[in-house]
């Protein structure tokens, strides 16, 4: 095999990238029944996520099941990536579940009759500006509906240096364009939560966290749960683990702000009374009520404008390829994963998060897919992260770009006295290739972002994929290698710009 085709594989790879990330976090979908009969109650959840741990090896997760009014089951299994055992009392960080939560924050007022959803964000929030004019048509319902205009490709707000508060997440802002009309596109991004966030501040005069733990989860009885502005505020500062090559490592998260987007840290016990209020109109199983049915219905509900989206406020609804209806969300921490599931069809409530993070670690996902085939009578079976297949892949591509890295350092001199006696210029054309994997590998962060279509570092696509950061990193190295060889031998043998051909 060429080096050139190897490299030119591993820029392929990036490519395939696109395809994999699109399913590394599934939505919920109908499986075809196996075995009719099987039972959601705390026995089959308790046998089947065992059974996933198992197979998968991952480290831990917290349950939260739950049918109408009734519990199903809460439970923590496995261990934390600082040792402790799991258990349904076990702080974990949710990440964007925490929308859902802000949004209903936001409808609170709206019943209050202290904010309109379509008037704009500047009558409430005179602080927000931004660089681009538009933003003073953003509406609130727009920012809740991530329909802002507001775009990674314009604001990459993960690739920034994080801000300390909700004011100052607001302040730098300030200098940001939009990426499109306000209200014309969905498009996914964490600041129109943190502006929602701010707005709930500033209309309550109350700060964030504390309005959510008086208006929020102290009426749910979610007495666990609070609201964080970063990843160091989280139990253990948000440690846990990553995949890689089968198996798993723990690592610590970077700091990252977090209040109002995906700040939210919370039990089992607390995640089943959030469902259950989530499918009993905005009441607790004790009957306390936080928000009217109407606006808990609002915000599973997406907009009208634009027709494509499927975003409500904080959650997403369709249809799945039975034709069941499907409200849920997803929440990605570096570390952790999360996702909420409704089955309004039959008021069941699914939550799951595991110590295993975004994209190469889709375990809560897996996990939710399973619950909810046993809430469909079907015998779930376990589905293993799409990495733990897929690396062992990268791995072998890594070994062959790597050797065949060292063959051609080796084989410099042989390849540069074949070019003898030709043109410079003609022999730079052919060392062109080779800088590929090199400039693929500095805009990786940036090309596995393109196509999450969220802006990440190259660090972060560490966290989220390690092994494809050791491919690309693995054949840059090696086409610099055979580049440098090259090059070197090319001086000996007398083919600089401006030398003589012939050996000196």
């Amino acid at each position: 095999m060429k080096l050139t085709s190897v490299f030119g594989t591993v820029t392929a790879v990036i490519g395939l990238t696109g395809a994999l990330v699109v399913g590394a976090v599934p939505a919920v979908s109908a499986a075809a029944p196996r075995s009719a009969g099987a039972v959601l109650d705390a026995g089959s959840v308790d046998r089947f996520v065992e059974e996933y741990m198992e197979q998968t090896g991952l480290p831990g997760a917290v349950v939260a099941v739950t049918d109408g009014r009734r519990v199903v089951r809460t439970a923590g299994y496995g261990h934390t990536a600082s040792g402790p055992d799991m258990t349904e009392r076990t702080p974990v960080p949710v990440a964007s579940l925490s929308k859902a939560m802000t949004a209903l924050a936001v409808m609170q007022l709206v019943e209050a009759g202290e904010v309109e959803l379509d008037r704009p964000v500047v009558r409430y929030l005179p602080e927000f500006l931004m660089a681009d004019g538009r933003y003073r048509g953003i509406t609130v319902r727009q920012l809740l509906t991530q329909t802002s205009g507001m775009d990674d490709s314009a604001y990459p707000d993960l690739t920034r240096a994080q801000p300390h508060t909700l004011e100052e997440a607001v302040a730098a802002m300030r200098g940001a364009p939009l990426a499109t009309d306000p209200g014309s596109r969905y498009r996914y991004h964490n600041p129109n939560y943190f502006v929602a966030a701010r707005l709930v501040e500033v209309v309550s005069g109350r700060p964030f966290a504390k309005y959510l733990s008086a208006e929020v989860f102290r009426p749910l009885g979610m007495a666990d749960t609070v609201s964080v502005d970063t990843t160091s505020e989280m139990p253990d500062g948000a440690r846990g683990y990553v995949r890689a090559y089968g198996t798993v490592f723990a690592r610590s998260h970077p700091r990252w702000f977090t209040a109002g987007g995906h700040g939210v840290v919370t039990t089992a016990d607390d995640l089943a009374r959030w469902l259950i209020a989530q499918n009993n109109g905005g009441v607790s199983a004790e009957g306390r009520r936080v928000a009217t049915a109407r606006s808990v219905a609002l915000t599973h509900t997406p907009p009208a404008v634009p027709a494509d989206t499927e975003y409500a406020m904080g959650w997403l609804r369709h249809r799945d390829d039975s034709g069941t209806e499907v409200i849920h969300h997803n929440g990605q921490l570096l570390t952790h994963n999360a996702t909420a599931t409704l089955l309004p069809g039959s008021g069941v409530g699914i939550a799951v998060v595991t110590n295993t993070g975004m994209l190469a670690g889709d375990d809560a996902a897996q996990i939710t897919s399973g619950l909810v085939d046993l809430a469909r009578g079907v015998e779930p079976e376990v589905e293993r992260p799409f990495s733990m297949t897929a690396d062992w892949a990268l791995a072998a591509l890594t070994v062959a770009a790597v050797g065949l890295g060292v063959r051609g350092a080796l084989r410099a001199g042989a390849w540069a006295r074949r070019r003898a006696g030709r043109a410079w210029w003609r022999t730079g054309v052919r060392l062109l290739p080779l800088a590929l994997p090199v400039l693929v590998f500095t805009q990786l962060g940036s090309l596995v972002g393109l196509l999450m279509f969220r802006s990440g570092t190259l660090a972060q696509t560490a966290y989220a994929w390690p092994a494809l950061v050791v491919l690309v990193g693995g054949a840059a190295l090696a086409a610099g290698a055979v580049a440098v060889a090259r090059g070197v031998a090319l001086v000996r043998w007398g083919q600089g710009p401006g030398r003589a051909p012939g050996r000196v």
